[in-house]
């Protein structure tokens, strides 16, 4: 009964923002689709602009993409929305191998293939007329809020970055999601694909999401209900796959290890309050290790709730810290 109330509101939630997104949307930004080179493929995107720009005058921006396998029709279009209708010049694109951008195979998740989509991203974003590349903010959510920690701990081209319900330590995360007994099973396998793929270069796939019991890389029933219904009503192009060798490369990923790094960048920290996917003791322990200026924002719910139910409570503190520090 609990998950299909759950997808039940997340239908309705959709249908709200949805609704939102469309009504006076065009009275206060443009949106149009770009596409930007990286490792020289295209990446796909969109350009928001705020209206009333005068001749020469030069906005902060956002870039920004999405977490794990999602594509960014899967709700960045709200975001970016919020932050265009606040003055933001805003980039959303989606990763190599994903969407409508370019790259082989398909569905493979490498976040430092992704860490440089990113940094690709800033570049050509700072190259945009109306841009002024010395305010530059960086916004990511759960597996692309591991990557803007990443970023903003060593770019210092980013000059303001917001981690909504981030992956903090890829390995402390997923012991929390397996139990203990199955752990060496799941290395022994991930170790089997590994061989067969160097021995005969096929690639396998693993589902994103499945029915609770079944084997997925994001086990949870939120994140099921979650990805399937968002799917279906916003982004019909998702695929619910992904490499196998995407779930060994994240289980080495640990960016927490550098978040002290990303001060004197101010740094806000989205947390959900009963988070099961990317646990919320995990995020709260590394934002303690981060030092000023930095903000940590606790919202109600879930992992996904920061896009549905809590979307207000989420985004209007991320735009309020991006207000503060980029528009001067």
């Amino acid at each position: 009964m609990r998950s299909r109330i759950y997808a039940f509101t997340v239908v309705a939630s959709l249908l709200a923002l949805c609704f939102a997104h469309s009504a006076g949307a065009e009275d206060s930004f443009s949106r149009k689709d770009v596409s930007f080179k990286s490792a020289g493929l295209n990446l796909v995107g969109w350009l928001y602009v705020p209206d009333g720009l005068k001749t020469g005058e030069k906005r902060p921006a956002i870039v920004m993409a999405h977490g794990w396998s999602a594509v960014k029709e899967m709700y960045l279009d709200a975001f970016a929305a919020k932050f265009a209708r606040g003055g933001f010049v805003v980039t959303v694109f989606d990763y190599r191998n994903f969407g409508d951008s370019e790259g082989e195979p398909r569905s493979h998740i490498d976040p430092h293939m992704q860490h440089e989509d990113y940094k690709n991203a800033i570049t050509w974003t700072t190259m945009q007329p109306m841009v002024d590349p010395e305010r530059i903010g960086l916004w990511g959510s759960s597996y692309s809020g591991a990557h803007v920690m990443h970023l903003a701990a060593f770019d210092r081209r980013v000059k303001c970055v917001v981690a909504q319900v981030p992956l903090v330590n890829a390995m402390d995360n997923f012991r929390r999601l397996v139990r203990a007994d199955q752990f060496p099973a799941t290395q022994a396998w991930l170790a089997a694909d590994r061989a067969e793929q160097y021995k005969t270069g096929k690639i396998n796939y693993l589902p994103v999401v499945a029915p609770q019991g079944q084997a997925a890389a994001l086990p949870t029933q939120d994140s099921y209900d979650w990805f399937t219904q968002t799917g279906k009503i916003r982004a019909p192009k998702w695929k619910n796959e992904q490499t196998v060798r995407s779930l060994e490369l994240a289980l080495e990923y640990n960016p927490a290890a550098d978040v002290h790094l990303i001060s004197p960048t101010p740094f806000m920290m989205i947390v959900a309050q009963n988070d099961t996917l990317t646990p919320t003791d995990l995020a709260i322990e590394a934002f303690g290790r981060a030092r000023e200026p930095k903000q940590l924002v606790i919202i109600p719910g879930g992992h996904f709730d920061a896009y549905v139910a809590g979307f207000e409570s989420a985004a209007t503190p991320a735009l309020n810290w991006l207000t503060q520090h980029l528009m001067k």
